[in-house]
């Protein structure tokens, strides 16, 4: 019965681009992640995802434009719609999404974390 600390669990964080789960509802994951610079175009061909940034400002480029995400905002990206997250100074965010999802969707590569790490 205590109260997740995002600021707490974002210490945690050692790495960019490495979402880690802080709580579970459902099938559905909260991942906190710390992000600077440039990810890969990727989609996610079953679900949506949720960005809700908690500091700095978060790029989302798609094929027909860009769309900033500042904090306290989110932005909900549709199921099979092609992304890329950026971020010239880092950024605080939370994901959520099903249990399961892979950060780089289809693409894979070096830029794939791992997957339903908690802290």
């Amino acid at each position: 019965m205590t109260p997740i600390n995002f600021r707490d669990k974002l210490s945690l964080i050692p790495d960019f681009w490495q979402p880690r789960v802080v709580a579970e509802m459902n099938d559905y994951q909260f991942k906190l992640v710390r992000i600077e610079g440039d990810f890969l175009w990727h989609d996610h061909a079953e679900t949506d995802e949720t960005f809700i940034v908690l500091d700095g400002t978060l790029r989302l480029d798609f094929r027909d434009g860009h769309v900033l995400v500042g904090p306290g905002e989110m932005y909900v990206v549709p199921k099979g719609v092609e992304h890329k997250p950026s971020a010239e100074k880092e950024v605080r965010m939370m994901l959520i999404e099903p249990r399961g999802t892979i950060n780089t969707g289809a693409e894979g590569g070096e830029r794939t974390a791992q997957n339903d790490l908690w802290i």
